[in-house]
């Protein structure tokens, strides 16, 4: 294609001659080509970022939407491990504490505790991932000393149900209602014999009571005698406590329980009387630990203060004729 030549009439001349630009005014028409073309172009890129995104943009926003619904499940996540926590804490001041009657924690200790800070600098080049994974390995961490910590409190708790039985079993009670200890005749030793007049073991404590008055278990257990026993006893009652102990109640006017029976601390078994080698009405008490015949002096813990019980021992301790 021909270049085209620009003319113009020179007045001067009369001639037309050819257009000469200078190339300042090229210069100027280039720089005004290129200004103009700039600013629309930043007019069209603003635009388009205003009503489009970039493509790292668009990236950031599916990013943001993912962190979102893993937070929200990481949320939901702490939701129930301080469902747990909280149980704990009520089984900790509700069971266990109230079994040893200890006094629960209060909430201001438990929400007291200094908690290790997060800097934030040192998440400041780690990828959503790795932040995401790093919450999510705590969590299972923390997840699994629950459990572990569950698992602590079932077994502790079985613990304590059978240390409570067993205190519950264990004779601590007087036989019959002896408040003012007045009713304790003969304590547990080398005694003199009521019919024979001459020294021997005296395996129990008499309790004097008039004829009819109630006879108490001392502990949980099961009935393993009642009736009459001619060897000296009268009409007697064995209960069998279980850890090793039994308890044995004679010379009785009448007998309430019967073989087999489960009995509680304090359920009535039989009446006061003297049946069997007896000289008066009383009740022989005696405990009996793995086979062998102890004080029960010792066994009355749950009847008795540190003064009444320092008064008993001396009462019981008493070098006098039994009743039996």
């Amino acid at each position: 294609m021909a270049r085209i030549r620009k003319y113009f009439y020179n007045t001067d001349t009369h001639r037309f001659e050819k257009l000469e630009v200078s190339w300042q005014a090229k210069a100027l028409k280039v720089l005004g080509f290129v200004s103009a073309a700039l600013v629309t172009s930043i007019i069209i890129v603003a635009i388009a970022f205003h009503f489009l995104d970039s493509p790292k943009e668009k990236d950031m926003r599916s990013e943001m939407r993912e962190m979102h619904d893993q937070y929200a499940t990481l949320q939901q996540e702490l939701i129930d491990i301080n469902k747990s926590i909280g149980e704990l804490e009520h089984r900790d001041n509700s069971i266990y504490r109230g079994v040893f009657e200890s006094a629960p924690l209060p909430d201001s200790i438990r929400e007291g505790k200094e908690y290790t800070t997060i800097d934030p600098a040192k998440f400041a080049y780690t990828s959503t991932e790795d932040i995401v994974s790093n919450i999510k390995d705590g969590i299972s961490v923390l997840q699994h000393r629950i459990a572990i910590q569950k698992k602590s409190y079932d077994t502790l708790e079985s613990l304590v149900k059978a240390k409570k039985q067993m205190l519950s079993s264990i004779p601590a009670v007087q036989p019959v209602s002896n408040k003012n200890l007045e009713r304790v005749a003969s304590g547990f030793g080398y005694r003199i014999d009521p019919i024979y007049k001459t020294p021997k073991l005296h395996t129990g404590i008499d309790f004097t009571a008039a004829m009819g008055t109630p006879i108490y278990a001392t502990g949980d257990g099961v009935i393993e005698e009642a009736g009459f026993d001619n060897g000296g006893y009268g009409n007697h009652v064995i209960v069998n406590h279980g850890y090793g102990y039994e308890t044995l109640y004679g010379h009785m006017v009448k007998i309430k329980s019967r073989v087999g029976e489960h009995v509680k601390r304090g359920q009535v078994i039989g009446w006061v009387g003297s049946s069997g080698k007896s000289t008066g009405p009383h009740c022989h008490y005696e405990v009996i630990k793995n086979g062998n015949k102890i004080d029960p002096v010792h066994f009355f813990f749950n009847d008795l203060t540190a003064a009444d019980y320092e008064r008993m021992v001396r009462i019981s301790a008493a070098n006098n004729q039994s009743f039996d």
